[in-house]
């Protein structure tokens, strides 16, 4: 596509998350030898301007909101222009780091996260998704009643684990991006080239995921995605990870997806006797 694809962004997002853990008091929290660690729950990302390759990036991060266990974090991406490339919202756990229990803050991370308050950008916020707690409805059972296709199947190997054993969390991203360019959208199309000669491709413009539990090494995992929904310039994807031994989610993920001329950089609209083709594939049942 010739920007950096939405797994490096969050690859860079966790490791700000680990620069803000260490400003917090927990220095060594993704360390092997950690006792305790943050678990990501829930990520929304919002992309504002993309980054191309040689592109200079440099990100910030604060707090947004701390409960008894759980926070929600920041982390903004700019560019070197200060541009926003993009800004994360990440809902974490405080909890033991092999066993994943969740236990209490520190009085003393506390007092840390008061001094690093702060509030994410007016163009950082969320747009077309909304952040309401969801009770999930993915199942394999669900996937087949609704004809989700199959975009991924594959099991999780040592390599793509943290240093606890759990899959890595820009792991789930990664498998999104490879399962969307080509599989989902060879099933349910994409605007062509059009007269004009655009060259298509595909963005995301926001992206909020949840995991509902970890996969570890030897585990399979099995992706099945569809579209929810859109109009002539946006398309509402839902990308549910499966696992195909208990039926069971190990995360779900929505995004908001454009198809992007790649010589002009701009957002193709689609014809009406386009959208009239990809709208027979839409699902409007879908949810995360």
């Amino acid at each position: 596509m010739g920007h950096l694809n939405v797994g490096y962004y969050v690859a860079k997002a966790m490791e700000g998350l680990a620069g803000l853990a260490a400003e917090l008091g927990l220095g060594r929290a993704f360390a092997a030898e950690a006792s305790a660690t943050l678990i990501v729950r829930e990520q929304y990302i919002r992309f504002r301007r993309e980054a191309r390759p040689n592109a200079p990036l440099a990100m910030t991060a604060a707090v947004l909101g701390m409960g008894e266990s759980d926070a929600r974090l920041l982390m903004v991406l700019r560019h070197g222009s200060g541009e926003l490339a993009a800004c994360f919202q990440m809902v974490v756990e405080h909890a033991t780091a092999r066993e994943g229990r969740v236990f209490p803050w520190s009085d003393r991370v506390r007092t840390r996260a008061d001094a690093l308050r702060g509030e994410a950008p007016a163009d950082g916020a969320p747009r077309s998704i909304t952040l309401e707690p969801v009770e999930t409805q993915a199942s394999l059972a669900r996937a087949n009643a609704l004809g989700l296709a199959c975009t991924a199947r594959g099991a999780v190997l040592s390599q793509h684990c943290d240093p606890f054993g759990r899959m890595r969390t820009e792991g789930f991203m990664q498998r999104l991006s490879d399962a969307t360019f080509p599989h989902l959208f060879a099933r349910t199309g994409r605007p062509e080239h059009d007269e004009g000669g655009a060259n298509p491709g595909g963005a995301a413009l926001e992206y909020r995921l949840i995991h509902h539990a970890w996969p570890r090494a030897g585990d399979r995992v099995e992706l099945r995605s569809g579209v929810g929904g859109g109009d002539a310039k946006f398309q509402r994807l839902f990308h549910w990870m499966l696992d195909p031994a208990t039926g069971r989610p190990w995360a779900t993920g929505t995004a908001i997806s454009v198809a992007l001329d790649l010589e002009a950089r701009k957002i193709i609209t689609m014809s009406d006797e386009e959208l009239a083709r990809v709208r027979e594939a839409w699902i409007p049942e879908l949810g995360l």
